[in-house]
């Protein structure tokens, strides 16, 4: 709260995610509602990472993305949340899980020291079947 409108954008992008778990565990939002906040996060996310990387000419938000290591379909998730017919709760929370393990390695561990890098073989394995299953999601839009 000190940092007022300078806060660090991988704190406010944490917060807001971290804000959607807990009120999806509470229990007390409707579907439609959660894919909502989760959405409006997810955008925020990947609208303020890559808008430090735009240019004077407008530059794709997916090679801003590649260029700083965000998955693309978290991109195309963030086109659909904005452009295109709501994705499922599921995608959504899956790409708040991502989002947050991309924050946790690319800002939160230097944070730390980089005690929170080190990932387990079945972190990997997770993380490899998380995306197996949104490329799955991601031909369902099309």
């Amino acid at each position: 709260s000190r940092y007022g409108p300078k806060m660090p954008l991988a704190v406010d992008c944490t917060a807001e995610l971290i804000r959607c778990k807990v009120l999806d565990s509470s229990g007390r939002l409707k579907s439609h509602e959660l894919i909502l906040s989760y959405g409006l996060a997810l955008v925020r996310f990947v609208n303020l990472i890559t808008e430090r990387k735009q240019k004077m000419v407008s530059i794709p938000l997916r090679q801003l993305a590649r260029e700083v290591d965000i998955p693309i379909w978290v991109v195309d998730l963030r086109h659909e949340l904005t452009h295109g017919k709501l994705p499922r709760l599921a995608l959504c929370r899956k790409g708040c899980d991502v989002v947050l393990d991309w924050l946790r390695k690319t800002y939160w561990s230097r944070q730390l020291g980089n005690n929170l890098c080190e990932e387990s073989e079945d972190e990997e394995e997770e993380q490899e079947g998380v995306e197996a299953n949104v490329e799955l999601d991601n031909d369902a839009w099309e």
